[in-house]
């Protein structure tokens, strides 16, 4: 997506240590026309996957998954960081390593929304390592349910987590592919 791209170009700011900060279009602020276009283009890349739910990571995933939910006209579900006391006692629980905290986080979600046979497809900010995808992985078959599809807004090609996703089967598709951010450069795949 070329408005993606020219927006990572224009105001994202690559800090080192593989971190993108796109926090005024994506992760803080977010541009919804922007994210809506996004949205349509993943659901577009997704049609024909069948999903039944969108699934990701609060909270950076939340608006590109909601409206790619949107345009495939199915729930979007987001895994919590925390429980909140109106979530059940029995939940499905993991843990990933988060790459901007720099540390672990717990992945929550209510057996009230991910039931088994659902068909879910996975959709988050970035793909750079899959740590967090798999995390969201783990909460979708620990349900029952089935993932048909891991879609990213940006993917970091040069953190490996494409690779560590391939054991899925599944269409992977990212928006914007970043091959490297070396001297404070970022270079897409061409």
């Amino acid at each position: 997506m070329q408005a993606l791209k020219e927006r990572i170009l224009k105001e994202g700011k690559n800090l080192g240590g593989g971190i993108l900060k796109v926090d005024s279009f994506i992760n803080h602020q977010v541009d919804p026309i922007l994210m809506d276009a996004c949205g349509a283009e993943l659901a577009k890349r997704f049609a024909h996957v069948g999903a039944t739910r969108v699934l990701t990571a609060e909270i950076s995933g939340i608006g590109p998954a909601l409206m790619t939910a949107k345009h495939l006209g199915v729930p979007v579900v987001y895994a919590r960081k925390t429980k909140p006391i109106t979530m059940p006692d029995t939940v499905y629980l993991t843990i990933a390593p988060s790459h901007t905290r720099g540390r672990p986080v717990e992945l929550i979600v209510s057996p009230e929304y991910l039931a088994s046979g659902e068909r879910v497809l996975i959709i988050d900010d970035f793909l750079a390592s899959g740590a967090t995808i798999l995390g969201l992985v783990r909460l979708t078959q620990a349900a029952g349910a089935e993932v048909v599809g891991i879609g990213a807004l940006i993917e970091k090609t040069f953190e490996g987590g494409r690779d560590a996703l391939a054991f899925l089967n599944v269409p992977i598709v990212s928006l914007a592919c970043i091959v490297s951010m070396v001297e404070g450069k970022i270079v897409f795949a061409p």
